[in-house]
């Protein structure tokens, strides 16, 4: 064997496993299949026509509103609802303000009847203060008066009668005295009478003359 020539091994692509230069019975030279290429350029295609879709100008959007068909439509049908719809929404508007205002003048009431029955429960100290003012003027007017303007200015009056017509609605007639004939007058107020707001609080209790 001395002196005999061998040929070197045949070198072999470390990727296909085949001898350099050899091509795969498939007949491609390393690349995918040319299918895959075909599936990427249809994507790409579908991409780029829906990207145009979205380009189309406004007058392109109009023609393809203009080629729906409403003939199935019921325009006066839909007006009729519409006008139904609104009405009701009217309607819950109005009956929502007059709540409001409902809830607000009842609100008010509350406050000033709470207010009044404050006032109510005060009366007796102003009969006490008043008994007291006939013997302490002095010390005691100051005091009384004071209390009054401050209730005025909430809405508390002090009923002055003496010398008016006897009035029922704001006035008892616990005492009377003989006069010259006629209609009957308050000669003297025996206990204050007071209104709230314009509103009776108590009556007051008078002596008459006629």
């Amino acid at each position: 064997m001395d002196g005999d020539m061998v040929d070197p091994p045949e070198k072999q692509d470390h990727d296909t496993g085949l001898p350099d230069g050899s091509v795969p019975s498939g007949g491609a030279t390393g690349d995918d299949d040319n299918g895959d290429d075909d599936i990427d350029i249809e994507r790409d295609s579908e991409v780029d026509d829906f990207t145009d879709s979205m380009r189309r100008p406004a007058d392109d959007f109009d023609a393809i509103v203009g080629e729906i068909d409403y003939s199935d439509v019921d325009v006066p049908a839909l007006l009729a609802e519409r006008e139904e719809f609104k009405g009701m929404a009217q309607r819950v508007q109005a009956d929502f303000d007059n709540f409001r205002k409902r809830a607000a003048a009842q609100s008010l009431a509350e406050a000033d009847r709470a207010a009044g029955r404050l006032a109510e429960a005060l009366l007796p100290v102003f009969d006490a203060a008043e008994a007291a003012f006939v013997r302490h003027p002095d010390e005691v007017g100051p005091l009384l008066n004071q209390m009054l303007v401050e209730l005025k200015k909430h809405g508390l009056e002090t009923l002055d009668l003496a010398d008016q017509p006897f009035d029922p609605e704001v006035a008892e007639a616990v005492a009377h005295e003989p006069g010259d004939g006629g209609e009957p007058i308050v000669s003297e107020v025996l206990r204050s009478g007071y209104t709230w707001k314009g509103k009776v609080l108590r009556p007051a209790m008078v002596r008459t003359r006629d």
